[in-house]
């Protein structure tokens, strides 16, 4: 059988959306029964306008490329094998990638995402790294441009991190799904970007400062705000409770899910499902229960005003407590319903509880989460220093006692 020889002439096509080159071919298909079914294929090649473009000597090359095995082979059976082997995925462009993992994953409600989880990956992904590398070819990631872009975009240590760390999750997916194989190295495994370093120093209110906000506050913000710095719930946990998750009785509240901005899910991680101990909030929630005439299992402990089926949401809360900071002269950039959280953390070790066991109470994953929350503040600090100075004074006053007594029996 003869051989075809292919060399079509590669075009560029702007009648669509975006420009970009092309090129029309003859392609030989094996059937089941053994026959050759030949077609006429439309082949892309990559842009001709915009970032990442081609000129149309790129274009040619990588034309000639793909018809080299076609044009080598012998028979038509063998063309037809070559042309359905793998395509080099380092040619793949990362925008394609990308926009997979977000319809099948970000914007998969099989997956369960986060509500909150699901708008950063969106936010992230549309305002940073589609606009830099969606042009990208796979082949042409390397780890210095990719560092260079995030100390150039990012104003923190953790914004850094969670770029690298989304970008990473793509190419990770695409192994998981078979798109890349797994001989493949992820780009982003090489990039480093540094000791963790925060733009604000870490401070949490003194117990003064604390009653002071707390003094131009008013329920429920009040309540609410109690409630996170006295059990450490988070914001999202506490807008979240309903009368079922309240038990007046023993003085508790059960952490089972959590509300943000309308979504109503379980807590963060696995570890944030706990009981907690209200202690001297529990009249305070028996008198608010009593007042909103809170009575069926599924009534909001905080609902909206005039819409008791509907839970608070976090927003009114950190506008009222960040006013009454800012009239208490404690305001700080960076202060909010979170302090309270991480002053909890703090202040239960302060008062003797271990890390294991604030960490517990916390809900967090691992103890380490635990120490990065954990603020050791200057009286703490002094009150340690004292406690050793103290021993070794004491002991100091022992061994002298020691020598004068020695002293004394070699006088004798």
């Amino acid at each position: 059988m003869k051989r075809r020889v292919q060399h079509p002439r590669v075009q560029e096509r702007k009648d669509r959306k975006g420009s970009y080159w092309f090129f029309r071919y003859w392609n030989d298909e094996i059937l089941p029964d053994g026959s050759v079914k030949t077609s006429r294929k439309f082949r892309t090649l990559g842009p001709s306008k915009g970032p990442g473009r081609m000129t149309q000597r790129q274009a040619e090359i990588q034309r000639d490329d793909f018809l080299a095995g076609l044009n080598a082979a012998s028979t038509r059976c063998e063309a037809a094998v070559q042309a359905q082997q793998p395509i080099d995925v380092r040619s793949v462009l990362f925008g394609k990638l990308a926009e997979m993992w977000r319809k099948d994953y970000v914007d998969n409600p099989k997956v369960r995402l986060a509500t909150p989880t699901r708008e950063k990956y969106r936010s992230r992904l549309e305002n940073h790294i589609l606009p830099r590398w969606k042009s990208t070819r796979l082949g042409e990631f390397r780890a210095k441009d990719v560092l260079d872009w995030l100390q150039q975009q990012c104003s923190s240590w953790h914004m850094m991190i969670d770029l690298r760390n989304i970008m990473s999750g793509i190419f990770a997916r695409a192994q998981e799904w078979e798109i890349l194989d797994e001989t493949f190295a992820n780009p982003m495994t090489r990039v480093k970007v540094g000791r963790k370093w925060n733009v604000r120093p870490d401070r949490i209110l003194t117990y003064q400062e604390t009653a002071s906000v707390f003094e131009r506050l008013a329920d429920p913000q009040l309540l609410i705000c109690e409630t996170c710095i006295s059990t450490g719930t988070r914001i999202s946990e506490a807008v979240g409770l309903q009368l079922k998750h309240v038990d007046l009785a023993a003085g508790t509240i059960r952490i089972q899910q959590r509300h943000c901005r309308g979504d109503i899910d379980e807590p963060k991680t696995r570890n944030s499902k706990r009981v907690l101990v209200l202690g001297m909030l529990r009249p305070r929630y028996a008198e608010w229960i009593k007042k909103k005439g809170i009575t069926q299992p599924d009534d909001w402990i905080f609902s909206q005003d005039g819409e008791r089926v509907k839970p608070m949401w976090d927003s009114g809360v950190r506008k009222a407590l960040k006013l009454a900071a800012q009239e208490a002269g404690c305001d700080f950039e960076g202060f909010g319903l979170h302090s309270f959280r991480r002053a909890n953390i703090t202040w239960r070790q302060e008062v003797g509880g271990s890390a294991i066991e604030a960490s517990k109470i916390a809900g967090h994953a691992s103890v380490s989460m635990t120490g990065d929350y954990t603020v050791v503040q200057l009286p703490r600090q002094e009150e340690l220093t004292l406690a050793i100075q103290d021993r070794v004074a004491e002991a100091r006053k022992r061994a002298q006692g020691q020598c004068a007594e020695g002293g004394t029996d070699v006088a004798a």
